[in-house]
């Protein structure tokens, strides 16, 4: 996992940065090491380890025998408290209907993302039912820039076409549906590029897509910064 660009906040401590690119990063690759901490956030290892001692010391990460970190105690509390009163418990349980339904209208996988200004995180999906099947997104951060779900957060509304961006012969279409909680949200549907590349299949997957975009802003009391289109 490559560290999050330098926030645009000038008054936000370099050091702290640094600190949670380490905490992002030890939560992302659990097991990494110390040298593998320190390269992806280009940082040297006497300084990566004095951060990470410092959320160690906090319960923010664990440190196994190996020389391996993990989230720690503290982290673990904090995300059951989240999950299980938070805002992501909620909007999940809003949207996991839609998501099945529009998994079974389409056959394909479909995943909600939640993303900030630099990274989307895919947080709930329905996986299709075929024997060939896009899996295995829920949990996983990834960039914005050249992917689907990047491009569709920047055009609210409109459902956007990538294949290969994350995965070669994987095809996403995903659209933006404005923001909650100071986060913004997206709905991808996700397939082999072989059962998404025609054009045919491709209108009927936007214009379900759009149709659900409609029903879970509204579920939700989203304003969208855009008309979505079919």
């Amino acid at each position: 996992m490559a560290p999050s660009a330098p926030s645009a906040d000038t008054t936000i401590p370099r050091s702290i940065e640094r600190v949670l690119d380490l905490l992002e990063i030890a939560i992302a690759e659990p097991g990494c090491t110390l040298s593998a901490a320190a390269a992806n956030a280009q940082l040297t290892p006497t300084t990566a380890l004095r951060y990470l001692r410092a959320l160690e010391a906090r319960g923010y990460l664990d440190r196994d025998p190996d020389g391996g970190y993990h989230p720690g105690a503290t982290m673990l509390r904090m995300s059951a408290a989240l999950h299980d009163h938070g805002p992501l418990e909620r909007l999940t349980a809003v949207a996991q209907p839609l998501l099945d339904a529009l998994a079974a209208a389409t056959g394909e996988s479909v995943y909600l993302v939640v993303a900030d200004d630099r990274t989307a995180t895919y947080v709930a999906t329905a996986e299709s039912t075929r024997a060939i099947r896009h899996v295995g997104w829920v949990g996983q951060n990834v960039p914005l820039a050249a992917t689907a779900v990047g491009a569709a957060l920047e055009r609210p509304g409109t459902p956007i076409v990538r294949t290969g961006a994350v995965e070669p012969d994987i095809t996403a279409i995903s659209i933006g549906l404005g923001e909650l909680h100071s986060s913004r949200l997206a709905i991808s549907i996700v397939g082999p590029e072989q059962r998404l590349s025609t054009a045919t299949t491709q209108r009927t997957a936007r214009r379900a897509l759009s149709d659900a975009a409609h029903q879970l802003q509204d579920a939700l009391g989203l304003t969208p910064d855009a008309e979505v289109a079919s």
